[in-house]
């Protein structure tokens, strides 16, 4: 053993070639953390030190290969002064350099996922050789940096500046067919000829076959394109970027700017310049949300895979009430495994379901995500019924109905007299108490809410919703079934509206207060999407449903009379009344008229303004500084009135749940870490300038406590 460490190993293979293997200790996958990076520069020093070595095969002993940085490092590191942070960047550089710069050939044997540092790690050896299950890529911008390890620099010399730009722009992962098309990796085979490939390409560079100086070389000089060719390769592709990635997501045009300052350097300077920006960026609070989302994110399955022992097996589900909402209930299930039954009591329900299904999965059959064959698969999985015959054999019901309480109490208690005893009910209400609606039901422990967002195949969350009689049981099974689902679950206490539906009414609430001022809803929407909703509330009012929102309202004013009661008529009172439901029927805020590709597009409608005007209470002049105030503390400080009433457990999954819920704007990473990037005191500070605007804009005492502590959400 030339050296053994508790990340990394190296040993004698055969004449002279030697296996530098990463296994971490302890950990299911590679990751570069202090402890790796430390024993990297022991493990080149150890290699350099032997003269009897004559080629270097990189391997891994876990079923990735490297899945980048440690990111729960990230916080305490960008942290540090910027002098600090880019001189422990160079520090790290310098051990991928030293190992590339071995007097001998190396070879990457990519076995599974190689991302961000660890592919890298793959660029800095002379030659890759990679698994055709194996994937590739640098996907820092996710995390709104970009490669710190040498990306921005080897990358664009190995597959040139256009691929390259894209791999790092778009972070996205690469499969072996793409890599090798591109030139990233040098031959592609099976997973069992893996390691006699690998070492078949250092042999004949040992041999002088291929010559290993003249490849490495290209990464050691600056990049081999004239002033007009760099002219046009990144001007072009900044302005395309920054179309794409949008004003709040600096990390994939300044990635192309790094590119461009270093290509007139060889390796060294190049690597200096790829530091500085990437310290510049660590220090971006998009950075640090996005970092966060990521470690939330962690935490969040963390806390789903918990439930997995308690859990049963799910191996048949049925949904109750088809349409559109049932129809992408059924889709998701069967489209991921779980064969589901799916009933209604109209023909016309059904097909509905049915039709909603087969246009999903006709849709990744159009895109090469599904081959037709599984799509036949996926459709004869979801079977459609108008009685109750085979629900004996279900495993767990989601009952889809309309929203009404009455309703609902009828075919729940129909459907738990037909299922097994240990069945698990659960409803797909938005805003009904699930206290209220197991009433119904003789055995409530074996009931829970199951939250779906709309539209279902494209919403990650699900809330599972526990009442006071639901079951551990319940719960762990609903939760692995979501998960199945390929859906995140975030359990929630019961109360009016849950965790993000009685987060959004005090949204809409202060969208209500700005209109009764007098205020232009197409200017708030504009506001609110500058400020990186994906919509603004007027536009999302229409896309959910006028009739939607005012039976949410009045949900919420009964459960929250106290704030959320409304103080007299409001805009969606006005338009409900003109039957003005949004774009289900071609006219709320906005009218909609049918685009090109067949889609509802807005555009304004006179007669709405009108309408609106009989609501203004006075004319206010307000800044868009107090647009995005009027609507983020309500929203703010309902979040934290949830996490207060314990009606979500961590400040992880409160941010999570808006974020996947309902869009709340990623690079912001959440409402109680736009708080904290506020800061506690400076939030309750700006709160108490609008408390004339009425209890929504109250802090609470808890939280006038953690600002004269100085304490925030994310300490």
């Amino acid at each position: 053993m030339i050296y053994e460490g508790k990340a990394i190993t190296v040993k004698a293979l055969e004449s002279g070639i030697v296996e530098l293997n990463f296994d971490l200790k302890g950990e299911s996958v590679n990751k570069f953390n202090r402890l790796t990076l430390n024993e990297l520069r022991q493990a080149v020093d150890a290699i350099k030190a032997d003269a009897s070595v004559k080629g270097v095969v990189v391997t891994s002993g876990k079923d990735v290969f490297i899945v980048g940085a440690d990111i729960t490092e990230f916080v305490d590191n960008f942290k540090l002064p910027d002098e600090e942070l880019v001189a422990g960047n160079l520090e790290a550089n310098t051990i991928f350099s030293d190992f590339e710069d071995l007097g001998v050939p190396t070879v990457a044997a990519i076995n599974g996922i190689a991302l961000g540092g660890g592919f890298e790690m793959c660029l800095a050896a002379d030659y890759r050789v990679m698994s055709t299950v194996a994937k590739v890529g640098l996907p820092e911008v996710k995390l709104g940096i970009y490669p710190g390890f040498g990306g921005t620099v080897r990358l664009p010399r190995v597959i040139g500046v256009d691929n390259a730009v894209e791999w790092i722009a778009s972070g996205k992962e690469n499969r072996a067919e793409d890599a090798l098309k591109a030139g990233a990796v040098d031959a592609v085979v099976a997973p069992e000829k893996l390691t006699e490939a690998a070492l078949d390409l250092v042999k004949r560079a040992i041999s002088g076959e291929l010559d290993y100086k003249a490849k490495r070389q290209f990464k050691l000089d600056k990049l081999k394109l004239n002033a007009i060719e760099q002219m046009m390769a990144f001007e072009t592709a900044k302005g395309f970027v920054a179309g794409q990635a949008g004003p709040n997501y600096p990390a994939p045009v300044e990635a192309i700017k790094t590119i461009q300052k270093a290509a007139n350097f060889g390796r060294e300077k190049a690597l200096e310049v790829e530091a500085a920006g990437f310290v510049k960026l660590a220090k971006t609070s998009v950075a640090q949300s996005l970092v966060g989302l990521f470690l939330n994110d962690q935490e969040l399955k963390k806390k789903a895979k918990q439930y997995d022992k308690q859990a049963r097996d799910v191996k048949l589900a049925a949904v109750l009430g088809a349409g559109i909402m049932g129809g992408g209930i059924a889709y998701q299930s069967a489209v991921k495994g779980t064969p589901i039954l799916m009933k209604d009591i109209r023909e016309e329900g059904i097909q509905m379901g049915l039709n909603e299904a087969s246009k999903l999965l006709g849709k990744r059959v159009e895109k090469g995500k599904l081959t037709p064959a599984k799509m036949a698969e996926a459709l004869n999985a979801i079977r459609p019924t108008m009685s109750y015959g085979d629900f004996g054999h279900v495993d767990i019901v989601v009952e889809a109905v309309v929203e009404n309480p009455k309703v609902k109490h009828a075919v729940l208690a129909e459907v738990e007299g037909v299922v097994k005893d240990d069945a698990i009910i659960a409803s797909n209400t938005s805003t009904i108490s699930i206290n209220l609606l197991a009433k119904a039901l003789k055995r409530p422990e074996n009931f829970c809410g199951m939250h779906f967002f709309n539209p279902v195949h494209m919403m990650p969350l699900v809330e599972v919703i526990r009442g006071e009689k639901t079951s551990e049981t319940a719960i762990a099974t609903t939760v692995a079934y979501a998960k199945k689902m390929g859906k995140n679950p975030i359990v929630v206490n019961d109360c009016p509206g849950f965790l993000v539906n009685r987060v959004l009414f005090p949204y809409f609430g202060g969208f209500a207060k700005l209109l009764s001022f007098g205020v232009d809803f197409a200017r708030i929407d504009k506001v609110m999407e500058k400020f990186g909703w994906p919509m603004g509330p007027a536009y999302l009012s229409d896309v959910v449903g006028i009739d939607t929102g005012h039976h949410g309202r009045d949900v919420m004013a009964e459960g929250f009379p106290d704030r959320m009661a409304a103080e007299g008529r409001t805009a969606v009172d006005v338009l409900y009344e003109a039957d003005r439901l949004g774009q289900k029927n071609g006219k709320g805020f906005y009218a909609y008229e049918m685009d090109k590709r067949g889609k509802p597009k807005k555009v304004i409608d006179p007669q709405a303004y009108e309408l609106l005007k009989s609501i203004v209470v006075e004319q206010r002049e307000v800044t868009d500084e107090d647009i995005i105030n009027f609507m983020m503390i309500p929203l703010c400080m309902e979040i934290v009135r949830c996490l207060e009433d314990g009606i979500v457990e961590t400040p992880a999954e409160a941010d999570m749940g808006l974020i996947y819920g309902i869009g709340f704007p990623p690079f912001r990473g959440g409402a109680l870490r736009y708080i904290d990037s506020i800061g506690v005191a400076n939030f309750v500070a700006l709160a108490d300038k609008y408390a004339d605007l009425g209890p929504l804009y109250h802090p609470t005492a808890k939280l006038r406590e953690m600002a004269a502590q100085g304490q925030s959400f994310y300490g």
